[in-house]
């Protein structure tokens, strides 16, 4: 049986981005064949839609916003901080259901990005124990 991994939507292609652009992730082949793929998009999880304005997290990091210390807002100026944090949580939750210990994430997302810092999501599961690898 393949090992369970959490994988960002938008990684499979899902017009899930922020501007409902289609990803084509030539990587996702090969991870199809040794993994079973949980695709999750947190930040509709959080109830945003798509597409939404592109986001970016203020004064800090994922883990910052965790800790309440940093926000997230839209380029219009809208803080949309609850929305990533319900989404980081729900993400969590499909983890913690599905036993998934392993997470390949979208590089450079407030959500899902590790570098240049990490997102509200791949903060959370970092904390967690997940094995994160960005994609991207």
């Amino acid at each position: 049986m393949r090992e369970p991994v959490l994988i960002s939507a938008c990684l499979l292609g899902l017009a899930t981005r922020y501007d409902g652009k289609r990803l084509k992730e030539p990587l996702i082949e090969s991870l199809k064949e040794r993994y079973l793929l949980i695709p999750a998009c947190p930040e509709q999880l959080g109830g945003l839609p798509t597409p939404r304005p592109a986001a970016e997290i203020l004064e800090g990091d994922g883990f910052s916003v965790l800790s309440g210390k940093a926000r997230v807002v839209n380029h219009r100026g809208q803080d949309v901080t609850e929305a990533f944090l319900r989404g980081a949580g729900e993400v969590l939750r499909i983890c913690r259901t599905l036993g998934i210990k392993r997470a390949f994430l979208k590089a450079k997302s407030p959500s899902c990005g590790l570098s240049p810092a990490a997102g509200v999501t791949a903060a959370l599961l970092l904390l967690e124990g997940l094995e994160i690898t960005e994609i991207g």
